[in-house]
């Protein structure tokens, strides 16, 4: 896998990409390293963040750990659909059962399931909240990284 070592003035551009989600110092060492389907993002050897349609998001191991805190709004998926998301599948509107208030279209959400609250996945919404409630069917969320899915596979820690 291509990898790329940041220099401090790459660092310094990427910084307004980044800096809601991860404080980084030109001192420390970041990486990119491309995977052809996924650009990874590591900070002194921990992968933490990755690329997904221009933006960067947290990988959702660092979410779930707390590693990465977020405040994105939630979209609550039944559990009929829960293999799906965690097979890549993209959120489909007869499966959402709750959405929160906050989601605007291209906006990162979290994706959980209804019976424990657990998350699932973060996806990218297509629509705002208002709209995504009054939606009655299609793809109304891109599923970005799921538990489980090709990205969590790659980004496990090698200790």
């Amino acid at each position: 896998m291509p990898r790329r070592t940041l220099s401090k003035r790459d660092i310094k551009e990427l910084l307004p990409l980044i800096s809601s989600l991860i404080e980084v110092s030109p001192k420390q060492k970041v990486e990119i390293i491309e995977d052809g389907k996924y650009s990874i993002m590591y900070v002194d050897d921990e992968a933490l963040l990755f690329e997904f349609e221009g933006r960067w998001l947290p990988l959702l191991r660092c979410v779930l750990s707390g590693r990465i805190k977020v405040a994105y709004p939630k979209v609550t998926v039944d559990m009929g659909a829960i293999r799906f998301v965690a097979n890549g599948a993209d959120i489909m509107r007869p499966g959402i059962v709750l959405v929160e208030d906050g989601i605007s279209p291209g906006s990162p959400v979290l994706i959980v399931d209804e019976k424990h609250g657990k998350t699932l996945a973060i996806g990218v919404s297509t629509l705002s909240s208002e709209d995504l409630r009054a939606a009655t069917g299609g793809k109304v969320v891109k599923n970005a990284h799921a538990a489980g899915d090709e990205l969590w596979e790659l980004t496990k820690s090698r200790d």
